[in-house]
């Protein structure tokens, strides 16, 4: 029988630095005392900002919430580099950055805007051979990674002091903040890492309507704090089903409808208007279920 005392929707922490996005999900696991909690999009420790958390059920939503754009308030260091591209690794290099002026940098961002090709820095999560590149770097090995599509939306330089500036930045999902900051720093000359980033949205998501986690803890109602399942759904649309079709697709089954509605998914809601699953096109003129809720 599920649980029906877990909670079914997400926490849009402001993350604070130090802590690991899995060291957010153990402590709201441990103190809200929730048996699934994970999160959408993951922030290196040193980052602060919206960190989107998933309690019960949308654990299995968090590839939709991961999915949206993303806004950043990035702080870059011109003339050093690092071997993490940011300002917790190794310093590699030192250059002289104070002939560059910020009309410089605005210059190059224009070819940083749109959908661009960029490598991913070897200090990440991401998996090569079975193995994450952040294990193979700390293990001193470098290797080839392909480069991915990303796409940029927004560049705006928004504080200049060389040879510090703040850069405000509109990007697709999977765009690394570190990466942009390194690949700037090689077509200046001069070489630059990440001294500082905050995540102020995440699609819906964003940093004026996040929450803390000694505000959380702080409270004796915290379920206050949960926005619903909607809240990363809303661009698939909705229909609301009748007892029989509802007791179909809980076992599974495809339902008959009069019109196949022309979207990736579907949000499906019971008689009691709760969200039940999210269904597909069945290929029959039906629907059937791609992820049901228990409810």
């Amino acid at each position: 029988m599920p649980d029906t005392q877990q909670p079914f929707g997400f926490l849009n922490i402001n993350k604070s630095p130090g802590m690991t996005s899995h060291d957010v999900v153990a402590k709201i696991r441990r103190g809200l005392k929730i048996k699934k909690v994970g999160h959408a999009g993951t922030l290196d420790p040193m980052a602060t900002g919206v960190l989107v958390i998933c309690l019960g059920y949308a654990t299995r939503l968090s590839e939709y919430a991961m999915a949206s754009g993303k806004r950043y308030r990035a702080r870059v260091h011109l003339g050093e580099t690092t071997d993490t591209y940011d300002a917790e690794g190794e310093i590699l290099s030192r250059c002289d950055a104070g002939h560059i002026a910020m009309d410089d940098v605005e210059r190059e961002l224009v070819a940083f805007t749109g959908a661009i090709e960029q490598v991913p820095p070897m200090y990440s999560a991401i998996k090569q051979g079975g193995k994450k590149l952040y294990e193979l770097a700390r293990a001193g090995k470098t290797v080839e990674r392909p480069p991915r599509q990303v796409t940029i939306e927004s560049l705006q330089i928004s504080e200049w002091e060389n040879p510090y500036f703040t850069l405000d930045v509109i990007c697709s999902s999977g765009t690394y903040i570190r990466s942009l900051a390194y690949d700037l720093g090689e077509v200046l000359g001069v070489g630059a890492h990440l001294a500082g980033l905050t995540r102020t949205a995440s699609g819906k998501f964003t940093i004026e309507n996040s929450v803390s986690l000694d505000d959380l803890f702080g409270v004796s109602d915290w379920k206050k704090y949960v926005l619903p399942p909607e809240f990363a759904l809303d661009a698939f649309p909705q229909l609301q089903l009748n007892t029989i079709d509802s007791d179909h697709v809980r076992h599974g089954r495809s339902i008959g409808v009069s019109e196949v509605p022309e979207a990736d998914l579907i949000r499906a809601y019971d008689e009691q208007n709760r969200l039940i699953a999210l269904l597909k096109d069945d290929g029959n003129g039906g629907l059937r279920p791609h992820k049901g809720f228990p409810v």
